[in-house]
C-alpha cells in the first residue's frame, strides 16, 4: 500500500487550544500535514487518512510537529469561527440599533 502526505494552511483569528494539549496557541496561520494511505481497487483509488499533524512555529525559532485528531482540529476551527462571528455581531449591534426620533 502506498501513501501520500498533503499539506494545507489553516488560519486562527483567536488564541486556541486543541484537545490533547493544555497550552493555548496564538492566533495565526498553521500548516496542517495529513498522511493518507492509498486504497487501490480495479476501478478507482481512495485515500484513508492515517494521521494529522499541526506544525507550530514558535517565536523562539523552534518548530514543533504535533499529532492531532483531525476532528479536534476541525472543532477548534469551528469554535474560532464562531468567536469571529460573535465579535462581528457585537461590533455591528450599535449600527443596527434603531435611531431615536428627534422632537
Amino acid at each position: 500500500m502506498s501513501s501520500r502526505t498533503t499539506t494545507s494552511v489553516v488560519t486562527f483569528l483567536h488564541p486556541f487550544v486543541v484537545a490533547g494539549y493544555t497550552d493555548e496557541l496564538p492566533a495565526g496561520d498553521y500548516e496542517v500535514l495529513a498522511d493518507e494511505d492509498v486504497m487501490q481497487s480495479d476501478s478507482f483509488a481512495a485515500y484513508r487518512r492515517t494521521a494529522t499533524f499541526l506544525l507550530i512555529n514558535w517565536h523562539t525559532g523552534k518548530s514543533e510537529l504535533r499529532a492531532v485528531d483531525h476532528r479536534d482540529l476541525e472543532l477548534a476551527l469551528a469554535q474560532d469561527q464562531a468567536k469571529a462571528n460573535t465579535n462581528v455581531i457585537k461590533n455591528s449591534a450599535a449600527a443596527l440599533s434603531p435611531s431615536e426620533e428627534r422632537k
